[in-house]
């Protein structure tokens, strides 16, 4: 994976976790599958030296800091010294630390994976490429809930969408993408 990041002297790759949280993926499509992949994917860039960048979203009336809700799940296990960003927005650098986080780690470089694909997966890929990130999107390693009876496509379908576009998705002196959890992170050549 070629690094062709606009951002000068930012060489290395991040994995994002978005917002692997109880309240927001306990309905979501392919939940245990999807987590296992996000845990796959955690072991994974510890094994390659790739920093492991944990999102945390709050939201006062529907997932309050510190709820069970609030919690990540579970199967995910944080390692000491690994970054925490609380958000409050979709795109995972607004209102955040998350660009002082990266930069100061010299980052210029996404592996994007967690929920929910249709709002924070899909804002921080955006927020990262027009920031002059690459981002690359794990295409079984997000998800969403059913939002159909709102007239939202079905999760399954979100979630090919969401890979179909960002598979083709450029920017000029950026890459995008999508990879696989089995793809993701393998030592070059």
């Amino acid at each position: 994976m070629t690094h062709v990041t606009t951002l000068p002297n930012r060489p290395n790759t991040a994995l994002l976790v978005i917002d692997v949280q109880n309240g927001v993926v306990n309905h979501a499509h392919n939940r245990d599958e999807v987590v296992a992949n996000v845990a796959t994917l955690v072991d994974k860039a510890r094994a390659a030296g790739v920093e492991v960048v944990w999102v945390q979203h709050s939201n006062p009336e529907h997932l309050p800091k510190g709820s069970d809700g609030w919690q990540f799940v579970p199967e995910l296990k944080l390692a000491e010294g690994e970054p925490v960003v609380h958000k409050t927005y979709a795109d995972s650098f607004e209102g955040t630390d998350l660009e002082e986080v990266l930069a100061g780690k010299g980052i210029g470089s996404l592996v994007v994976s967690g929920a929910q694909t249709d709002e924070c997966i899909r804002s921080t890929l955006h927020g990262a490429i027009v920031r002059g990130y690459d981002a690359l999107l794990v295409s079984d390693a997000h998800t969403t809930e059913d939002l159909s009876e709102w007239g939202a496509p079905t999760p399954d379908k979100v979630i090919a969408h969401t890979n179909l576009y960002w598979e083709n998705h450029t920017a000029p002196g950026r890459t995008a993408g999508v990879v696989t959890t089995e793809e993701a992170f393998k030592p070059a050549g």
